[in-house]
């Protein structure tokens, strides 16, 4: 039996793999700033890579194709976190050894990392996107296929919560203080 692909889906496929490898560690740590676990991460991104690929003569319009990419990665994200946790001998001994800190990322400060963890998936993907993948607000609705006006009342809203989770920790006035509010717009 001969399978024969058009030339179109081959050239979605091609651009799709071309994006995976060029934005790789973008996936993984966006899916490590949900997960907070090195093997959970790269699982979420091969997984997302997998469907990606698979699904890329479902691709209507090459010129969207990274944001439908990080859509992919995004749902496989918020599936993770909908499943079941089973807890193993070795990961219960990682958990009280300390928390996990994040691997030489822009999310290194643990203050803000708990703060980020607060908010809903949603609220903390408009987040994400907007400071620390420096996303516009109409790339952001389109991924999340929502509304701009949507995702500005999101954005703002967990700007507030932020705020207010920073400034109520005993470090977070050092937070605040030390530039963060500048960079991140908090």
């Amino acid at each position: 039996m001969h399978f024969f692909f058009n030339k179109k889906g081959e050239t979605n496929k091609n651009l799709i793999e071309q994006i995976i490898l060029e934005k790789y560690n973008q996936y993984y740590c966006l899916a490590y700033s949900y997960v907070h676990n090195e093997a959970d991460a790269y699982d979420i991104v091969q997984n997302g890579a997998y469907k990606a690929l698979k699904g890329s003569h479902t691709l209507k319009k090459p010129e969207y194709a990274e944001t439908w990419v990080y859509r992919i990665m995004l749902n496989e994200c918020f599936r993770y976190l909908k499943q079941p946790k089973l807890l193993s001998y070795e990961s219960i001994q990682d958990e009280n050894k300390g928390e996990l800190g994040y691997i030489d990322n822009a999310y290194e400060n643990i203050e803000l990392q708990q703060a980020l963890d607060s908010l809903s998936a949603q609220d903390k993907a408009v987040i994400i996107l907007r400071f620390f993948e420096d996303r516009k607000l109409e790339e952001i609705a389109e991924i999340l296929e929502e509304n701009v006006s949507t995702v500005k009342s999101r954005l703002y809203r967990s700007m507030k919560k932020l705020r207010g989770a920073l400034a109520d920790g005993a470090d977070g006035e050092g937070i605040l203080n030390n530039g963060m509010e500048d960079k991140y717009g908090l």
